[in-house]
């Protein structure tokens, strides 16, 4: 006779399973514990446990339906889930998942929103949006996990319906819920623009309707959103009530400054930061570097930046050698390079080429160029930045000898910008078919298509050459219509060679694209006129100067001196 054991309280088994024979020995009757030492011990076999423990029931009881398949308890299953959600292949947890759907089990939210957790650390969207979809109680986390799941992704567009959907179903979102959505309008992935540059608002209004709480963290995430959107005046709003300013929300606020040209809010911004580090000082220095007026200014915040004992990294230095082009500041340059030499930085590929580039525009061709021989690594834009410093330093051939060489002997695909450096070699050395031969290449060997640069080079190309016919034929068999820049590098070979009736159908045309806000067409073509005698009508163009409101631009001229640090 066999005796006969309840076990339903192990919870392990189905309920109406109530029996088994003592003679038999089952090694899991402590399945939960057994199970839970061997997944602390880094060694889960749930699945496999599961499979074998319930072989070993069938054997004993026949016959076992299909709906009553062995369920661990839900604590197992949680457990033994987040056990996958740690490790280093969670895609090995979705065999779990298929066990539970053969059991008919249906798994609580926690199970549900591991399983999602689980979908997500795997690269499965579609199956963690099943798993969001089939949730009978959809919470809080589970749209934050699948909001941020999406916008790993890059799928910014889904990541916004679900948070369309959060707000719909009358679900408050939290801090970290916005904290996402502000990251993703800072990107344009398959969004439209306009809508992303409305997020900050939008957020901002659900910050103040929902009540959440404003701290730093979400407070700078949407100084962030506004600034990178064009809305710095929001920006600094946000920035006023905050209760302490930490130096990442003062550098999103002096970039969009700088950006902006607002140089004096900029600085107030930077002498408020009380903890000042390399990063906002970085904002200052690469700020003021764009541009003649203020790049003297950003030698100075280097200068200020290392009294305070802070230690110029690859971006301060790469922003430094930027401000010393501008200024063409040669023995600046060279102390900032001689400095640089001392640190790990020395070997960037970044950083020489913008050493090239400095040089090169400091007419010190020869430096530049054993900048870029002792280079150990030389990309693409090293060979631009030498390229078209030869080519503009009055070194046609070298330039046309480098293009040629980066592309046989290195296997360097030129860009739009070589092209351009290459195009413009050719037309101040005058080689017309070489020229002809490198704009071809473009879209024949490499794909590219020409750019409205690149067809007003081949125009100032042929003009330079004295071939207009060719350069109006040109110009209208263009496959786009020409702009601004195409019809002023005609008007401009028209004066070199005193065409007055191409110079003016070309200036024609410039006054249609820009009517009033180019003054430079109106004075190339009456410096025409003027070249070839026609003084009456030299004055009759400058009188609709005149009835228009257009006046030339000021032209000024300005050389380095005495510039030290």
């Amino acid at each position: 006779q066999v005796r006969q054991n309840r076990v339903s309280s192990y919870h392990l088994f189905p309920n109406n399973i109530k029996t088994l024979s003592p003679t038999y020995q089952c090694p899991y009757l402590r399945g939960g514990n057994v199970i839970e030492k061997k997944m602390n011990n880094g060694v889960c076999k749930l699945y496999q446990l599961c499979r074998r423990f319930h072989s070993s029931l069938i054997s004993i009881h026949q016959p076992f339906p299909r709906n009553h398949d062995f369920i661990p308890p839900s604590t197992l299953l949680s457990n033994t889930l987040q056990h996958y959600i740690n490790s280093q292949t969670p895609s090995h947890g979705q065999k779990l998942h298929s066990h539970i759907l053969k059991t008919g089990f249906v798994p609580n939210t926690n199970i549900s929103i591991k399983l999602l957790i689980l979908y997500l650390k795997s690269n499965s969207l579609t199956y963690a949006h099943q798993v969001f979809d089939d949730l009978q109680d959809r919470t809080l986390s589970a749209y934050n996990y699948m909001i941020g799941g999406y916008l790993k992704k890059g799928q910014v567009h889904e990541s916004l319906e679900l948070f369309h959907r959060l707000l719909v179903s009358g679900e408050k979102p939290d801090g970290f819920t916005l904290s996402m959505i502000l990251k993703a309008s800072t990107s344009t992935s398959g969004v439209d623009v306009a809508m992303v540059g409305d997020l900050g608002r939008i957020v901002h209004a659900q910050i103040l309707k929902c009540d959440v709480e404003k701290d730093d963290v979400l407070c700078t995430a949407l100084i962030d959103s506004y600034v990178k959107n064009g809305r710095v005046g929001y920006g600094r709003t946000v920035f006023d009530v905050m209760s302490e300013k930490n130096v990442i929300s003062s550098t999103s606020l002096i970039s969009g400054y700088m950006n902006k040209g607002s140089f004096s809010d900029a600085e107030c911004i930077f002498q408020k930061t009380l903890d000042k580090d390399v990063v906002v000082f970085n904002a200052m220095i690469e700020g003021y570097s764009k541009t003649y007026e203020c790049a003297m200014r950003s030698l100075e915040v280097y200068i200020d930046m290392q009294r305070f004992n802070f230690r110029p990294n690859l971006s301060t230095f790469a922003s430094i050698i930027g401000a010393c082009s501008v200024l063409a500041a040669f023995e600046i340059g060279q102390q900032v390079q001689t400095q640089l030499m001392k640190t790990p930085f020395f070997g960037d590929v970044k950083l020489g080429s913008a050493l090239i580039d400095m040089y090169s525009k400091c007419g010190r061709v020869v430096e530049a160029r054993i900048v870029f021989d002792h280079m150990h690594e030389k990309n693409v834009f090293s060979w631009t930045s030498m390229i078209d410093g030869y080519g503009k330093n009055g070194f046609p051939d070298e330039a046309l000898d480098l293009f040629s060489k980066m592309q046989i002997e290195y296997c360097i695909a030129p860009n739009f910008v070589t092209f351009l450096s290459a195009l413009s070699a050719c037309a101040h050395a005058g080689l017309v078919d070489k020229g002809w031969e490198i704009f071809q290449s473009m879209e024949n060997e490499y794909k590219l298509k020409p750019g409205m640069e690149h067809y007003a080079c081949m125009v100032d190309l042929l003009g330079r050459a004295g071939r207009l016919n060719q350069a109006w034929e040109f110009v209208t068999r263009m496959p786009e219509r020409p702009n601004s820049d195409v019809w002023a590098a005609l008007l401009s070979s028209c004066r070199l060679h005193e065409n007055i009736e191409m110079a003016k159908l070309a200036a024609n045309e410039l006054f249609k694209l820009n009517a009033s806000g180019r003054p430079g067409a109106y004075v190339a073509l009456s410096n025409t006129l003027a070249d070839a005698g026609k003084w009456e009508s030299v004055s009759e163009l400058r009188e609709v100067m005149k009835q228009r409101g257009i006046s030339k631009d000021t032209a000024s001229s300005w050389v380095g001196a005495n510039i030290a640090c």
